[in-house]
């Protein structure tokens, strides 16, 4: 096992009813005026952002609400909300919601504390990000792990037409806490079920199919999740009432994304990991405003075949330790394993094809946009497993219809 660093502060207060408890943790992390990011109606007319504005003012805090974040979260929203909070005053952050309100609160929260720079000079690294306000969640939707993760990932709706959707890494994007009560996620949509339990195997198969060999704990963990998410995203599409599987689709979805599965495994940080599948998906959310996890479970079949010659020995690993898969012939083991994993794809209701995902048969053309998206104008390559070109993203893509 290879040096690592391990950085994941996030105090996590899970179970029934938690989120009254959300004033309480606000003034732990010495917070004065806080400032509640949240998405449409849905958590208003629950009661929930009530329960949690009365939580902070009976901890003696103020508060203020700013609604009107939409999924594949726009770097216009989160630049209004800066303005706000500024203007009130806010020295802490919360967020009330899924992965789409916490990146926005997570932009935010970087606005605040460096109310002088242009917030998407971050996103392409033109200044570096040392400062952010403090930040917590209270997590109404298990997927996007962004509640525990370093990442944000925000939508330029002001420069670019259609967007261009970017990502972010940084110490600065961990949350003080988590507030997590399964059943603020049992009125969800089953379409969002399934997709953010698609979203949740995805982070564990980026971080597990990367350039390394011999991590035997990291990879033990992995299988593990991979196996907890096979069981109970299907219970939870299946019957959202279920406290057992929703509560284990949600503690599955932090856990994916806080980098544990992905320790050890290359130099002196995490492991790498290959993450073409989200860069080909966040250019189709990017493109067309699809649902994260849909996008990549529609591109995760074609990415397996395309790259798995790079190393077939982990692809037939993965038959082994998730589905118990063992065969002499590696390709026999993977293809099933693949067969397998689409299988569960469609257990969740989730597209595994791009005519699937898109409603109609993408052309060459929308393809090739595809990839100038992907590849920011054909600026960069994508993935770790096997490095991808713009040729090689139109291939996947095509491989993906």
């Amino acid at each position: 096992m290879k040096k690592f660093e391990f950085y994941a502060p996030t105090e996590i207060i899970f179970g029934q009813d938690t989120e009254c408890r959300t004033g309480e943790m606000a003034k732990l992390y010495g917070a004065n005026k806080v400032f509640v990011v949240y998405g449409g109606q849905s958590a208003k007319k629950s009661g929930l952002i009530d329960r949690v504005e009365k939580s902070i003012r009976d901890a003696g805090l103020a508060c203020m609400m700013s609604g009107g974040v939409v999924p594949n979260p726009l770097l216009s929203t989160a630049e209004r909300m800066k303005k706000e909070a500024i203007d009130f005053g806010a020295d802490f952050i919360l967020a009330v919601g899924g992965g789409s309100v916490i990146d926005t609160a997570k932009a935010v929260a970087i606005g605040v504390a460096n109310p002088e720079v242009d917030l998407w000079k971050f996103w392409t690294r033109e200044v570096p990000l040392n400062k952010s306000l403090p930040f917590g969640t209270v997590l109404t939707i298990a997927a996007a792990g962004s509640e525990m993760s370093d990442t944000t990932v925000i939508s330029n709706d002001v420069d670019y037409d259609p967007p261009t959707k970017r990502g972010l890494g940084s110490r600065w994007n961990r949350g003080k806490f988590a507030i997590m009560n399964p059943e603020l996620t049992m009125t969800l949509p089953i379409w969002q079920i399934g997709a953010g339990a698609a979203d949740i195997f995805m982070h564990t198969s980026e971080r597990f199919f990367a350039p390394i060999q011999g991590n035997h704990l990291t990879d033990e963990i992995a299988a593990a999740l991979f196996r907890n998410i096979i069981t109970f995203g299907p219970r939870g599409v299946e019957n959202p009432k279920d406290y057992e599987a929703m509560s284990e689709i949600m503690w599955s979805g932090s856990i994916s994304h806080n980098t544990i599965t992905g320790l050890g495994a290359k130099g002196d940080t995490a492991r790498e990991g290959d993450w073409a599948c989200h860069q080909l998906g966040m250019a189709i959310s990017a493109i067309y405003d699809s649902t994260h996890g849909a996008t990549l479970s529609a591109v995760w079949p074609a990415w397996c075949r395309y790259v798995r010659d790079a190393d077939l020995h982990r692809f037939a690993y993965f038959a082994y330790m998730v589905y118990g898969i063992k065969k002499e012939d590696d390709m026999m083991a993977s293809e099933m394993a693949i067969e397998n994993t689409i299988a569960f794809f469609k257990k969740l209701g989730m597209p595994v094809t791009l005519t699937e995902l898109l409603g109609h048969r993408p052309t060459d053309e929308e393809i090739e946009a595809l990839a100038d998206e992907c590849t920011y104008q054909n600026t960069r390559t994508i993935g770790s497993m096997k490095e991808l070109d713009r040729d090689a993203i139109i291939q996947i893509y095509k491989d993906a219809r």
